[in-house]
């Protein structure tokens, strides 16, 4: 670096922070998904403890609710629901309103929620609280993932993105581990009110978040978004080309405000006066020049749920008693904390060999433990069933786990992001309902013992083959056209 040089975009502690507090929403998301994993059998009344040396609590409240398998499905498959709903709301809002303000608005949810669920004393308070966590998470796993792209430095963007998962993946270990402890008597309702302690955290520490300078900018805010641009990377470092890449990727849409014209006269002399409107969720459908891109994000959040994921994070202790009846519990919280390190492991990987290599490399792997996971549990071999699960998941870890949250980012531009992960995430809820609500009953289908997971063998190579021959590597360009490798296209 030249004498007098600013230094190249760096790692702040600011965007450390910002990135901290953003995620803690996807760890909601994780945390709510398995939740009722370990204290299934206590929440339903089929047992007083998951651990022998447990004892009862002085909670005033009902110490389980009756449920019948079909009836807990339905109260863990409501969480899915709430999902949708705000995965589908969370995008025209954030695009509309701004990224602070929609990230606010989860927290809501994210602490009334968990209250109502701690205090359910019947199946349908029970649901209703879960409905409520599930409108925060889909919100959240919405514009977490398109906050931290944009105010993430652009070479380093796959790694902060591969924290939307990382973040899952703490909330599930969380999780899981409380369930271990306190799957009990009622002490099962600390684990949901945990949930709105995160809520009231990451409420306060919004307050000291700003709003997206990327959104600024996109809106006319350009003085405002180069101040917050600039507090991000650090006081002595150059943001100019970004602020150039803002000019290139949102064209029409980026006008310096009346102040920055003054001081800039010559770039705003060369941009056109037209504002491009926000691209709506009915046009990112309709229109050719988004639909490659739809396709393709929807088609790797359809592959991150069908290819088995959520049976393991939500029913894993229940899927694997009967091979491992004192241990199941132990397992998924050694699952979750593999699930955990691998991700972490792995995240710079997206930014070193593509993200979708790490897609393939991924879905590979899952589809092969599958048909160890299901050969496993048929002959009854507990090391290999708990070997093949542990695989599994980190294969998961490698690629499906974070690189879709990345991917609408950057197959779309600025004024269609919100639309395209709405849609993207609205599926990717669909596809975990059905998850939810219906592996127990595919499981038994089929009689157990493992067979489901043919069916998960046989979606990894069929979603495998679609990544293949659907999805373009993005790492290394500069936006969406170059990755489709046609004109800029200017409304």
């Amino acid at each position: 670096m030249t004498p007098g040089e600013a230094p190249p975009s760096r790692v702040t502690t600011y965007l450390l922070y910002l990135v901290l507090i953003t995620t803690l929403g996807p760890l909601q998301f994780g945390y709510h998904l398995a939740e009722l994993n370990a204290p299934q059998a206590v929440v339903t009344c089929e047992k007083k403890s998951i651990i022998s040396s447990a004892s009862t609590t002085a909670i005033q409240l009902p110490q389980c609710i009756p449920m019948t398998p079909s009836q807990f499905g339905l109260v863990s498959s409501t969480y899915t629901l709430g999902g949708l709903a705000g995965a589908l709301l969370a995008g025209p809002i954030s695009t509309k309103y701004g990224r602070l303000f929609a990230l606010r608005v989860t927290t809501i949810f994210f602490i009334l929620g968990p209250i109502v669920e701690a205090s359910a004393a019947g199946i349908s308070a029970f649901s209703f609280g879960r409905l409520l966590s599930g409108v925060g998470a889909g919100a959240a796993i919405v514009v977490g993932p398109i906050y931290i792209s944009e105010i993430a430095p652009p070479k380093a963007r796959g790694f902060f993105g591969a924290f939307t998962q990382v973040m899952c993946n703490v909330g599930i270990l969380l999780a899981q581990t409380l369930g271990y402890f306190l799957s009990y008597g009622n002490a099962w309702r600390v684990i949901l009110a945990t949930a709105g302690c995160i809520g009231v955290l990451q409420l306060a520490g919004l307050f000291f978040v700003p709003e997206s300078p990327t959104w600024l900018a996109e809106h006319q805010r350009t003085n405002l978004a180069r101040r917050v641009l600039q507090r991000i990377r650090g006081k002595d470092t150059d943001i100019e080309p970004e602020v150039k890449a803002w000019r290139v990727s949102l064209g029409s849409a980026f006008r310096p405000d009346e102040e920055d014209s003054l001081l800039t006269p010559a770039a705003a002399g060369m941009l056109p006066p037209k504002q491009q409107p926000a691209v709506t969720i009915a046009r990112v459908f309709t229109d050719p020049h988004y639909r490659p891109a739809l396709i393709a994000v929807i088609g790797v959040m359809v592959a991150q749920q069908l290819t088995g994921i959520n049976s393991i994070i939500m029913y894993s202790v229940s899927l694997l008693q009967s091979i491992l009846p004192t241990g199941a519990a132990l397992l998924s919280v050694m699952i979750s904390a593999i699930n955990l390190v691998i991700t972490l492991a792995c995240s710079p990987l997206p930014d070193k060999i593509g993200r979708k290599a790490c897609l393939l490399y991924s879905i590979t792997g899952m589809g092969l433990n599958s048909i160890l996971l299901a050969l496993g549990i048929y002959f009854h071999q507990k090391a290999l069933s708990a070997l093949a699960a542990l695989l599994f998941v980190a294969s998961f870890a490698v690629g499906l786990g974070p690189v879709p949250f990345i991917l609408a980012s950057e197959l779309v531009g600025p004024e269609a992001v919100g639309a395209t992960q709405s849609w993207a995430l609205a599926v990717n809820w669909v596809a975990t309902f059905l998850v939810a609500q219906f592996f127990p009953v595919l499981n038994d289908a089929l009689g157990g013992r493992g067979k489901v997971y043919w069916v998960f063998a046989a979606m990894a190579g069929l979603m495998g083959t679609f990544i293949y021959t659907r999805v373009p590597e993005t790492r290394g360009k500069a936006d969406a056209d170059e990755v489709w490798g046609r004109e800029r296209r200017v409304d």
